[in-house]
């Protein structure tokens, strides 16, 4: 029999949906499941891009230019000036997914073998991505204790070596909801420059921030211009995961140059997605400060009430719509399928992401899960319920 790759054999498997077996069969019981396990808003995608797609007037389903829409582009330049990062829309290369824009990144500043070093927890297909490119994720630990902040510089010194490449950040991150500071990211800056390295930030969740917080990107650092990358999304900004539209931007010609051969490789990003995508750059300020207030208004509701539950300990995310909590038990992995194989409370459970997927080394965060407050906060205060009375029977098993 033809033998799989070592490749194929050394992806990881997802832990935000490798328990839809079990939620399916849940679901076939008649269990109601509060799913907190991924971050797919339930917020509506603006009616601009709904509109320009049921009202196109395309005779032929064409392709794109490699590197999207021009249109599109000069669009994004646009958003990225209103938010004091300048770049143009040959800076600007648009991605099926801020997923390929991290794929084309890796493609073009690495080879095998190479390392990027990233602040750990992670996004688990950080570690996909970089296994399909053959290079090394080298992590360096933050903790739940400090919230998740940037460890010191001189844990990043400590690893690097001359195979490393790159940094690379989540800001606001996934799966912390941890927001990097402006001097942090300052200090970033710094460690990139002095050991030549390029410092990629994937900035997917910009509009989210809170307590009166502002996000500072790495391209409104200057003298960073040949060093730094963006990768960003229409996914969460404007509620559209299925449109699968990105994009990567970076002001250094020779990277960008690269990434286009990789583009040219997949010939062009989806066309219908990417009309809806300019679209929905036309939606109305209110759209982003309504938004934002919502998951504001979730994320209190989510974090007071984990507070409340004996042994649960969670960071304050400062952004995005994620957080981490530690829960008095051992296995999370475990927890996670019980919640949805064995227990219900009135016919009802909660889906939870096991945060051990968001670490590169075995029995870390095997007590930690993701949870995404996505949900209305009706229903995540009655999550937050189930998850109390699920954690007092699990442990009295």
């Amino acid at each position: 029999m033809p033998i799989i790759s070592h490749k194929g054999r050394a992806m990881p498997e997802s832990p935000i949906r490798k328990l839809v077996p079990f939620a399916e069969k849940a679901t076939k019981e008649g269990k109601h499941i509060y799913r907190l396990n991924i971050g797919q808003p339930d917020i509506k995608t603006p009616i601009e891009a709904m509109d320009a797609v049921r009202n196109h007037k395309l005779d032929i389903l064409a392709y794109s230019h490699s590197a999207g829409f021009e249109s599109f582009r000069n669009k994004l330049a646009g958003y990225y000036a209103k938010h004091d990062i300048d770049v143009s829309s040959d800076d600007i290369l648009v991605t099926t997914g801020g997923s390929e824009a991290l794929i084309f990144t890796m493609g073009s500043i690495t080879d095998p073998g190479d390392e990027i070093i990233v602040p750990e927890p992670f996004y688990a297909n950080y570690y996909s991505f970089s296994t399909q490119s053959t290079i090394k994720v080298v992590p360096v630990i933050s903790k739940i204790e400090t919230g998740f902040a940037l460890p010191s510089i001189a844990e990043f010194e400590k690893l690097i070596t001359k195979k490393t490449k790159a940094i690379l950040i989540c800001n606001p991150g996934n799966p912390t909801g941890y927001l990097y500071s402006k001097e942090e990211i300052k200090q970033l800056a710094e460690i990139a420059i002095k050991y030549d390295l390029f410092l990629i930030s994937d900035e997917v969740y910009r509009e989210f921030v809170y307590d009166d917080s502002e996000h500072y990107s790495i391209l409104q650092e200057k003298g960073l211009d040949e060093h730094a990358i963006i990768v960003d999304s229409v996914s969460k900004r404007y509620s559209m995961c299925g449109a699968r539209i990105g994009c990567m931007i970076s002001k250094n010609k020779s990277v960008m140059e690269t990434a286009m051969k990789f583009a040219q490789a997949r010939l062009s990003p989806p066309t219908l997605a990417q009309i809806a995508s300019e679209a929905a750059l036309e939606a109305p300020e209110s759209y982003y400060t309504e938004t934002v207030a919502k998951y504001k208004a979730r994320r209190d509701t989510l974090v007071a009430g984990l507070k409340e539950i004996p042994g649960v300990k969670v960071g304050i995310p400062k952004g995005a719509f994620y957080c981490i909590a530690e829960l008095p038990i051992e296995d999370a992995d475990h927890f996670a399928q019980w919640l949805l194989d064995e227990f219900d409370l009135d016919k009802q459970t909660i889906m939870v992401a096991p945060a051990s997927g968001f670490y590169s080394g075995p029995n870390k965060g095997k007590n930690q899960v993701r949870i995404a407050y996505v949900l209305n906060r009706r229903d995540l205060k009655k999550a937050i319920e189930i998850l109390k009375i699920a954690l007092e029977k699990y442990n009295d098993r």
